[in-house]
Protein backbone atom coordinates (compact mmCIF):
# COMPACT_ATOMS: atom_id res chain seq x y z
CA UNK A 1 0.00 0.00 0.00
CA UNK A 2 1.53 3.17 -1.35
CA UNK A 3 1.08 6.84 -0.72
CA UNK A 4 -2.09 7.57 -2.46
CA UNK A 5 -3.62 4.66 -0.77
CA UNK A 6 -2.41 5.31 2.38
CA UNK A 7 -3.39 9.29 2.01
CA UNK A 8 -6.78 8.37 1.65
CA UNK A 9 -7.13 6.14 4.48
CA UNK A 10 -4.83 7.84 7.00
CA UNK A 11 -6.21 11.17 6.47
CA UNK A 12 -8.22 12.12 9.71
CA UNK A 13 -5.46 10.08 12.05
CA UNK A 14 -3.21 11.80 14.54
CA UNK A 15 0.33 11.78 13.72
CA UNK A 16 2.77 9.48 16.41
CA UNK A 17 5.78 10.35 17.00
CA UNK A 18 8.40 8.82 14.33
CA UNK A 19 10.97 6.15 15.07
CA UNK A 20 14.52 7.51 16.04
CA UNK A 21 16.49 8.10 12.70
CA UNK A 22 19.89 6.02 11.99
CA UNK A 23 22.74 8.08 11.87
CA UNK A 24 23.57 6.54 8.62
CA UNK A 25 21.00 8.17 6.88
CA UNK A 26 22.31 8.76 2.92
CA UNK A 27 20.14 11.59 1.81
CA UNK A 28 18.64 14.28 2.62
CA UNK A 29 15.68 16.04 0.62
CA UNK A 30 14.87 19.37 0.85
CA UNK A 31 12.30 21.09 -0.39
CA UNK A 32 8.80 21.57 -1.14
CA UNK A 33 5.70 18.92 -0.33
CA UNK A 34 2.61 19.99 -1.23
CA UNK A 35 -1.08 18.60 -2.31
CA UNK A 36 -0.88 17.90 -6.17
CA UNK A 37 -4.75 18.39 -6.72
CA UNK A 38 -5.72 16.99 -10.23
CA UNK A 39 -8.86 17.33 -12.14
CA UNK A 40 -10.02 13.60 -10.48
CA UNK A 41 -8.40 14.28 -6.98
CA UNK A 42 -5.48 15.52 -4.75
CA UNK A 43 -2.23 13.38 -4.11
CA UNK A 44 0.60 14.04 -2.16
CA UNK A 45 3.17 15.30 -4.13
CA UNK A 46 6.57 17.95 -4.62
CA UNK A 47 9.76 16.63 -5.93
CA UNK A 48 11.48 15.88 -2.88
CA UNK A 49 8.46 14.21 -1.45
CA UNK A 50 8.20 12.10 -4.54
CA UNK A 51 12.56 11.16 -5.07
CA UNK A 52 12.25 10.73 -1.29
CA UNK A 53 9.03 7.57 -1.57
CA UNK A 54 11.28 6.34 -4.61
CA UNK A 55 14.57 6.01 -2.84
CA UNK A 56 12.65 4.48 0.07
CA UNK A 57 10.77 2.00 -1.51
CA UNK A 58 13.67 0.93 -3.70
CA UNK A 59 16.55 1.09 -1.07
CA UNK A 60 14.61 0.18 1.88
CA UNK A 61 16.44 -3.21 1.71
CA UNK A 62 19.60 -1.69 1.19
CA UNK A 63 19.52 -0.23 4.38
CA UNK A 64 18.55 3.77 2.53
CA UNK A 65 16.48 5.95 4.81
CA UNK A 66 15.83 9.18 3.22
CA UNK A 67 15.03 12.13 4.84
CA UNK A 68 13.18 15.59 3.77
CA UNK A 69 13.09 18.70 5.43
CA UNK A 70 10.25 20.90 4.36
CA UNK A 71 7.37 22.87 6.23
CA UNK A 72 3.76 22.38 6.25
CA UNK A 73 0.74 24.30 7.09
CA UNK A 74 -0.81 23.23 10.75
CA UNK A 75 -3.93 22.85 8.55
CA UNK A 76 -6.03 20.02 7.82
CA UNK A 77 -4.14 19.32 4.78
CA UNK A 78 -1.11 19.76 6.53
CA UNK A 79 -1.74 17.14 8.55
CA UNK A 80 -3.01 15.18 6.07
CA UNK A 81 0.32 15.30 4.22
CA UNK A 82 2.09 14.86 7.71
CA UNK A 83 0.34 11.09 8.56
CA UNK A 84 0.93 10.05 4.92
CA UNK A 85 4.48 10.48 5.25
CA UNK A 86 4.85 9.21 8.30
CA UNK A 87 2.60 6.20 6.93
CA UNK A 88 4.74 5.34 4.04
CA UNK A 89 7.70 5.26 6.78
CA UNK A 90 9.69 7.80 5.94
CA UNK A 91 10.82 9.98 8.91
CA UNK A 92 8.92 12.87 10.05
CA UNK A 93 11.80 14.70 12.57
CA UNK A 94 12.25 17.19 9.44
CA UNK A 95 9.10 18.13 8.63
CA UNK A 96 8.60 21.67 10.12
CA UNK A 97 4.86 22.93 10.97
CA UNK A 98 3.94 26.40 10.37
CA UNK A 99 1.36 28.58 11.94
CA UNK A 100 1.14 31.33 9.63
CA UNK A 101 1.47 30.07 6.19
CA UNK A 102 -0.70 27.40 4.47
CA UNK A 103 0.31 24.27 3.03
CA UNK A 104 0.83 24.31 -0.11
CA UNK A 105 -1.01 23.57 -3.44
CA UNK A 106 -0.30 22.90 -6.97
CA UNK A 107 -3.06 22.59 -9.55
CA UNK A 108 -2.47 20.24 -12.33
CA UNK A 109 -3.94 20.12 -16.18
CA UNK A 110 -3.17 17.35 -17.61
CA UNK A 111 -3.15 18.59 -22.05
CA UNK A 112 -4.30 16.27 -24.60
CA UNK A 113 -0.54 15.37 -25.53
CA UNK A 114 -0.34 14.07 -21.95
CA UNK A 115 1.63 16.65 -20.85
CA UNK A 116 1.02 18.97 -17.57
CA UNK A 117 0.69 22.44 -16.80
CA UNK A 118 1.38 23.51 -13.30
CA UNK A 119 -0.50 26.84 -11.58
CA UNK A 120 1.82 27.15 -8.06
CA UNK A 121 0.17 28.83 -5.28
CA UNK A 122 2.50 31.91 -3.63
CA UNK A 123 3.64 32.24 0.12
CA UNK A 124 3.44 28.55 1.27
CA UNK A 125 4.67 26.97 4.09
CA UNK A 126 7.37 25.53 1.95
CA UNK A 127 8.78 29.01 1.48
CA UNK A 128 9.45 29.25 5.09
CA UNK A 129 11.82 26.47 6.18
CA UNK A 130 13.43 27.72 9.01
CA UNK A 131 17.12 27.63 9.16
CA UNK A 132 17.85 26.76 12.77
CA UNK A 133 16.07 23.43 12.51
CA UNK A 134 17.34 22.67 9.12
CA UNK A 135 20.43 22.47 10.10
CA UNK A 136 19.72 20.53 13.50
CA UNK A 137 18.43 17.79 10.82
CA UNK A 138 21.57 18.41 8.93
CA UNK A 139 23.67 17.84 12.12
CA UNK A 140 21.43 14.44 13.17
CA UNK A 141 21.40 12.44 9.95
CA UNK A 142 24.70 13.54 8.50
CA UNK A 143 23.90 12.49 4.57
CA UNK A 144 26.23 11.57 2.06
CA UNK A 145 23.81 13.39 -0.19
CA UNK A 146 21.88 16.75 -0.21
CA UNK A 147 18.83 17.08 -2.74
CA UNK A 148 17.93 20.04 -3.30
CA UNK A 149 16.25 22.42 -6.51
CA UNK A 150 15.44 25.98 -7.50
CA UNK A 151 11.79 25.77 -6.86
CA UNK A 152 12.12 26.07 -2.91
CA UNK A 153 14.45 29.26 -3.32
CA UNK A 154 12.03 31.24 -4.73
CA UNK A 155 11.39 33.23 -1.19
CA UNK A 156 12.76 32.81 2.68
CA UNK A 157 13.45 29.09 2.89
CA UNK A 158 17.14 30.16 0.65
CA UNK A 159 19.01 30.53 4.52
CA UNK A 160 17.85 26.87 5.75
CA UNK A 161 19.64 25.39 2.55
CA UNK A 162 22.43 27.64 3.13
CA UNK A 163 22.52 26.38 6.51
CA UNK A 164 22.08 22.83 5.53
CA UNK A 165 24.83 22.20 2.99
CA UNK A 166 26.83 24.39 5.32
CA UNK A 167 26.48 21.87 8.25
CA UNK A 168 26.65 18.44 6.08
CA UNK A 169 29.39 18.99 3.80
CA UNK A 170 27.47 16.65 1.87
CA UNK A 171 27.35 16.03 -1.86
CA UNK A 172 24.59 18.52 -3.54
CA UNK A 173 22.57 17.19 -6.27
CA UNK A 174 20.90 20.06 -7.42
CA UNK A 175 17.24 19.38 -9.74
CA UNK A 176 16.93 22.69 -11.79
CA UNK A 177 13.05 23.56 -11.84
CA UNK A 178 12.84 26.42 -13.62
CA UNK A 179 9.13 27.97 -12.89
CA UNK A 180 8.00 31.46 -14.24
CA UNK A 181 8.16 34.05 -12.75
CA UNK A 182 10.30 32.30 -10.00
CA UNK A 183 13.27 32.40 -11.82
CA UNK A 184 16.67 34.00 -10.34
CA UNK A 185 20.03 34.44 -11.59
CA UNK A 186 21.40 34.94 -8.57
CA UNK A 187 19.69 31.88 -7.08
CA UNK A 188 20.38 30.12 -10.01
CA UNK A 189 24.32 30.78 -10.22
CA UNK A 190 24.45 30.10 -5.99
CA UNK A 191 22.60 27.17 -6.61
CA UNK A 192 24.98 25.92 -9.71
CA UNK A 193 28.17 26.76 -7.32
CA UNK A 194 26.93 23.94 -4.13
CA UNK A 195 26.28 21.01 -7.22
CA UNK A 196 28.30 17.48 -7.69
CA UNK A 197 25.64 16.84 -9.51
CA UNK A 198 23.10 18.91 -11.14
CA UNK A 199 19.94 17.78 -13.43
CA UNK A 200 18.22 20.14 -16.08
CA UNK A 201 16.91 18.77 -19.12
CA UNK A 202 17.91 20.06 -22.82
CA UNK A 203 15.47 23.13 -23.13
CA UNK A 204 17.14 23.90 -19.09
CA UNK A 205 20.10 23.80 -20.41
CA UNK A 206 20.24 26.31 -22.99
CA UNK A 207 18.43 28.95 -20.91
CA UNK A 208 20.68 28.32 -17.67
CA UNK A 209 23.64 29.03 -20.37
CA UNK A 210 22.19 32.12 -22.01
CA UNK A 211 21.64 33.28 -18.14
CA UNK A 212 25.04 32.56 -17.26
CA UNK A 213 26.50 34.28 -20.46
CA UNK A 214 28.32 31.08 -21.52
CA UNK A 215 27.47 31.51 -25.42
CA UNK A 216 26.91 28.69 -27.96
CA UNK A 217 23.93 26.90 -29.23
CA UNK A 218 26.16 23.15 -29.08
CA UNK A 219 24.79 21.44 -25.98
CA UNK A 220 27.99 19.61 -25.87
CA UNK A 221 30.01 22.76 -25.24
CA UNK A 222 27.48 24.27 -22.93
CA UNK A 223 27.50 21.08 -20.86
CA UNK A 224 31.36 21.68 -20.81
CA UNK A 225 31.22 25.76 -19.86
CA UNK A 226 29.33 24.63 -16.99
CA UNK A 227 31.28 21.95 -15.83
CA UNK A 228 34.24 24.40 -15.73
CA UNK A 229 32.58 27.41 -14.73
CA UNK A 230 31.32 26.25 -11.40
CA UNK A 231 33.19 22.71 -10.82
CA UNK A 232 30.66 20.71 -11.33
CA UNK A 233 31.33 17.26 -11.64
CA UNK A 234 28.91 15.39 -13.38
CA UNK A 235 25.87 17.63 -15.62
CA UNK A 236 23.09 15.24 -16.29
CA UNK A 237 20.74 16.00 -18.83
CA UNK A 238 17.34 14.71 -19.58
CA UNK A 239 15.46 14.34 -23.09
CA UNK A 240 12.21 12.78 -22.21
CA UNK A 241 11.33 9.62 -24.11
CA UNK A 242 14.63 10.36 -25.49
CA UNK A 243 16.76 9.28 -22.55
CA UNK A 244 19.40 11.21 -21.23
CA UNK A 245 23.21 12.14 -21.57
CA UNK A 246 26.01 13.23 -18.92
CA UNK A 247 28.97 14.79 -19.23
CA UNK A 248 31.65 15.03 -16.42
CA UNK A 249 33.89 17.60 -15.44
CA UNK A 250 36.80 15.57 -17.32
CA UNK A 251 34.70 15.90 -20.38
CA UNK A 252 33.85 12.49 -20.60
CA UNK A 253 30.50 11.63 -22.50
CA UNK A 254 27.83 9.16 -21.57
CA UNK A 255 24.16 8.66 -22.40
CA UNK A 256 21.20 5.95 -22.33
CA UNK A 257 21.14 3.31 -25.06
CA UNK A 258 19.28 4.47 -27.93
CA UNK A 259 16.46 1.14 -27.31
CA UNK A 260 15.93 0.05 -24.10
CA UNK A 261 15.41 -4.24 -24.17
CA UNK A 262 12.31 -4.46 -21.26
CA UNK A 263 10.68 -1.00 -22.96
CA UNK A 264 10.21 0.71 -25.86
CA UNK A 265 6.90 0.53 -27.75
CA UNK A 266 5.21 -1.61 -25.43
CA UNK A 267 5.44 1.35 -22.73
CA UNK A 268 1.99 3.32 -22.74
CA UNK A 269 2.55 7.13 -21.56
CA UNK A 270 -0.65 7.62 -19.25
CA UNK A 271 1.30 10.90 -18.39
CA UNK A 272 4.99 11.94 -17.63
CA UNK A 273 4.15 13.81 -14.18
CA UNK A 274 6.49 13.32 -11.74
CA UNK A 275 9.40 11.04 -14.91
CA UNK A 276 11.91 13.61 -13.83
CA UNK A 277 11.86 12.71 -10.55
CA UNK A 278 11.81 9.09 -10.58
CA UNK A 279 14.84 9.58 -12.50
CA UNK A 280 16.84 11.38 -10.15
CA UNK A 281 15.98 9.07 -7.78
CA UNK A 282 17.32 6.48 -9.24
CA UNK A 283 20.21 8.72 -10.21
CA UNK A 284 20.93 9.31 -6.52
CA UNK A 285 20.28 5.44 -5.85
CA UNK A 286 22.74 4.17 -8.23
CA UNK A 287 25.46 6.94 -6.98
CA UNK A 288 24.67 5.21 -3.53
CA UNK A 289 24.78 1.52 -4.42
CA UNK A 290 28.19 2.42 -6.66
CA UNK A 291 26.71 1.22 -9.71
CA UNK A 292 28.69 2.58 -12.86
CA UNK A 293 27.52 5.45 -14.78
CA UNK A 294 26.41 3.89 -17.68
CA UNK A 295 23.87 1.40 -15.96
CA UNK A 296 22.95 4.31 -13.65
CA UNK A 297 21.64 6.36 -16.50
CA UNK A 298 20.16 3.09 -18.33
CA UNK A 299 18.29 2.25 -15.21
CA UNK A 300 17.01 5.19 -14.37
CA UNK A 301 15.86 5.86 -18.06
CA UNK A 302 13.67 2.43 -17.72
CA UNK A 303 12.55 3.63 -14.33
CA UNK A 304 10.91 6.95 -15.55
CA UNK A 305 9.45 5.26 -18.72
CA UNK A 306 7.86 2.90 -16.39
CA UNK A 307 6.34 5.72 -13.74
CA UNK A 308 4.79 6.98 -17.34
CA UNK A 309 2.61 4.38 -17.04
CA UNK A 310 0.62 5.22 -14.17
CA UNK A 311 -1.13 8.38 -13.21
CA UNK A 312 0.59 10.70 -11.32
CA UNK A 313 4.32 10.75 -9.47
CA UNK A 314 3.61 7.67 -7.32
CA UNK A 315 2.40 4.32 -8.37
CA UNK A 316 -0.60 3.02 -6.51
CA UNK A 317 1.04 -0.61 -5.07
CA UNK A 318 4.65 -1.39 -3.59
CA UNK A 319 4.32 -4.65 -6.48
CA UNK A 320 5.37 -1.88 -8.46
CA UNK A 321 8.67 -1.65 -7.05
CA UNK A 322 9.66 -4.89 -7.08
CA UNK A 323 10.81 -6.38 -9.92
CA UNK A 324 13.42 -3.52 -10.12
CA UNK A 325 14.56 -4.27 -6.80
CA UNK A 326 14.96 -7.79 -7.79
CA UNK A 327 16.80 -6.96 -10.90
CA UNK A 328 19.12 -4.53 -9.40
CA UNK A 329 19.58 -7.00 -6.31
CA UNK A 330 18.97 -4.21 -3.63
CA UNK A 331 19.49 -5.84 -0.50
CA UNK A 332 21.10 -5.47 2.68
CA UNK A 333 24.15 -7.59 1.78
CA UNK A 334 24.99 -4.11 -0.74
CA UNK A 335 25.32 -2.03 2.01
CA UNK A 336 29.02 -1.48 3.22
Amino acid sequence: MLLRQLFAKISNLPVEPAAETSPATSVVLFGEVLMDCFPEGDVPGGAPLNVAHHLLQLGRGAGLRPMLVTRLGKDETGYRLLNAIQATGLPIQGVQQDCLHPTGTVRIAVDADRGHRFEITPDQAWDFIHADMARLVGLMSRPQWVYFGTLAQRAASRPALRALLQTTRANGFLDINLRDPWVRKDVLRWSLGKAHIAKMNEEELHRVARMMGLGSDDSRELAARLNNAFDIDQLLVTQGAAGAWLQSADGTRFRTRATQPDTGAATEVVDTVGAGDAFAAVFLLGQTQGWPIDQILDRAHHFAGQICRVRGAIPESADFYQPFIEAWHLSAERLT
